[in-house]
């Protein structure tokens, strides 16, 4: 997309210590369609993209998906591994048989192109929401990889996103798949009756405590940049990449990494998506002993406003929802749709009932398309924010060991200074979170 051409995007070219300084400034962006959007899939009309993190799910699932939509076109990556975000420009320049393709170590690099309409950011879940804050503020539209850090991160994020008119696509395939659309639809039709229980499954986190072992840092990877706004702590190789995830300063653990997906489901057959549970009770054990420190086992229990209760334990990843007429559900990720009758399981949705909104070409089909309409993707900034909520909920019931009274509005424990103390992290300086 020529910036000459568009009157959707206000940006400015910002420096990177025009970025650390000005965070918390926004710009006002109107959302007039441009005209070059509507029009065919030439490269004049193609929405420009941005890729911030190359790591594995960044290129093996988000990339290809970018690269075969006529219109879209990667004209940036930007990776702090030096290998990794070569490889992910080669790949592009591949793909379009051209040598085209820039790339940064640093994303305000990105941002800061007047020429880039939206960005997929696809780094360790402690930068999600800083780095969406930042693109929204310099006029670009957001897909980003779930979750949030924090439940205080989530609500700054929705905030800035709405306040700003950007289109923001919490990244999730769910529901674009068959199994959890059909299933969420056919309770919401009372198909099962009054829904009274939810049962969720979650995987174990891989085994191994991690080696905390200090080590030097790699040439080719900038560390600093990696840690960002997470407290300091001496390189390992066990720390970066794909273990973050069992890292408190990085995520959330496997109830975060994957409760995302099947709480995602569960609030919208609950019709709880903008919302949340009440109350949340939860026992469980912490990787000790080496570099992971996020949730082992656990068991917990949610209790809803409709009187609907949810619980949630380590196995093989399954849902099923349970009402006073019969239950429906799957065993495994994508498993086949069961049900308590074949009544149930061949019933139809009637026109006049109701139809959750799906794109079953997927979260990045949907991303684009809403960019060009300026339309909610269907798992837009707010829904996104409270699964997330529900996530850190379990993390931090089975942190302080008691029993937690939830205000979904207010969005904060009652009579709980403890448990309101995880709410928030702080951020490592230059870095910080302002909205």
């Amino acid at each position: 997309m020529a910036p000459a051409a568009s009157s959707r995007h206000v940006t400015r070219a910002c420096s990177r210590r025009a970025f650390l300084s000005a965070t918390g400034a926004a710009l006002v962006l109107p959302s007039i369609i441009p005209s070059r959007l509507l029009g065919a899939d030439s490269p004049a009309n193609q929405i420009t993209v941005g890729f911030i993190g190359t790591g594995g799910h960044g290129v093996d699932w988000n990339l290809p998906r970018y690269l075969k939509r006529k219109d879209a076109r990667v004209v940036m990556v930007c990776d702090v591994d030096g290998l990794r975000m070569r490889k992910t420009k080669d790949m592009v320049n591949a793909y379009y048989d051209n040598e085209d393709c820039a790339m940064s170590r640093d994303f305000r690099d990105v941002l800061a192109r007047n020429d880039i309409d939206a960005v997929m950011i696809s780094t360790p879940d402690h930068w999600h929401t800083l780095i969406s804050v930042m693109a929204a503020r310099a006029g670009k539209d957001v897909q980003c990889e779930k979750p949030t850090l924090t439940i205080d991160e989530g609500k700054v994020l929705t905030r800035t996103i709405r306040k700003l008119k950007r289109v923001f696509q919490t990244s999730t395939e769910d529901r674009s798949v068959p199994v959890y659309h059909r299933m969420a639809e056919l309770v919401r039709n009372g198909r099962i009756g009054k829904l009274q229980r939810i049962e969720v499954i979650l995987p174990r986190q891989p085994t191994g405590a991690g080696d905390p072992t200090p080590q030097p840092v790699p040439e080719d990877f900038d560390y600093d940049m990696w840690l960002g706004p997470a407290p300091f702590a001496p390189y390992t190789k066990e720390r970066c990449h794909w273990n973050f995830r069992w890292i408190w300063d990085y995520s959330g653990g496997i109830i975060c990494d994957w409760g995302t997906h099947l709480f995602d489901t569960a609030q919208w057959a609950n019709d709880t998506e903008l919302s949340g549970p009440v109350e949340i009770e939860g026992t469980g054990t912490h990787w000790e002993g080496g570099l992971y420190d996020t949730v082992k086992d656990y068991d917990v229990t949610y209790r809803y406003a409709n009187g609907v209760v949810m619980t949630c334990k380590p196995g093989n990843p399954s849902i099923k929802l349970v009402g006073t007429d019969g239950w429906v559900g799957n065993r495994g990720w994508r498993g086949e749709l069961e049900a308590s009758s074949t009544d149930i399981l061949n019933s139809k949705i009637g026109p006049n009932e109701i139809h959750l909104y799906t794109n079953p070409d997927g979260e990045h089909a949907d991303f684009l398309d809403c960019v060009k309409t300026r339309k909610d993707p269907y798992f837009p900034v707010e829904i996104g924010h409270r699964v997330a909520t529900v996530c850190h909920l379990a993390n931090i019931a089975i942190k302080v060991g008691r029993k937690l009274k939830w205000d979904p509005e207010k969005e904060h424990f009652l009579n709980d200074p403890g448990a309101n103390a995880y709410l928030s992290r702080p951020m490592r300086k230059p870095w910080h979170l302002e909205g």
